[in-house]
């Protein structure tokens, strides 16, 4: 059975893999994927990532980020903008999360990017996730 949502099965497997403090997690790759988990690395939520390649389409492995008391850095992740009810945003109404302590991170036309480099470079676009 074709899967109908592949990122949220991604914050899914993160979460998951995180809450039984499992050091990293592997997903199918995909370029979107890669592109939310270089966000996600560049905020400082995971450690670090590889995709490592198969005969099809590859393996998107996570390498999750722990505090000194072995407690997951993301508290939450969720899915915004779903594949029947997608949510898309202008430059001035990006959201922000928890009052600056979370981030969103975003579709933009100049690439996935998150909600504080979206409004620098006043780019709107879908709301893929909120992380905090």
């Amino acid at each position: 059975m074709a899967m109908t949502d592949p990122i949220a099965d991604m914050l899914t497997r993160i979460r998951n893999a995180g809450l039984a403090r499992h050091q990293k997690c592997d997903m199918p790759s995909s370029n979107l994927k890669l592109a939310i988990v270089t966000v996600l690395k560049e905020l400082g939520y995971v450690r670090n990532f590889k995709v490592i390649s198969d005969d099809k389409q590859g393996v998107l492995r996570i390498y999750l980020k722990f505090d000194n008391e072995n407690n997951h850095i993301i508290n939450a992740i969720d899915r915004v903008s779903t594949p029947g009810c997608r949510v898309y945003v202008g430059k001035d109404e990006i959201p922000v999360v928890k009052n600056g302590l979370g981030n969103a991170i975003l579709s933009t036309s100049k690439g996935v990017m998150h909600d504080i480099a979206a409004r620098e470079a006043e780019l709107g676009g879908e709301v893929l996730c909120s992380i905090w």
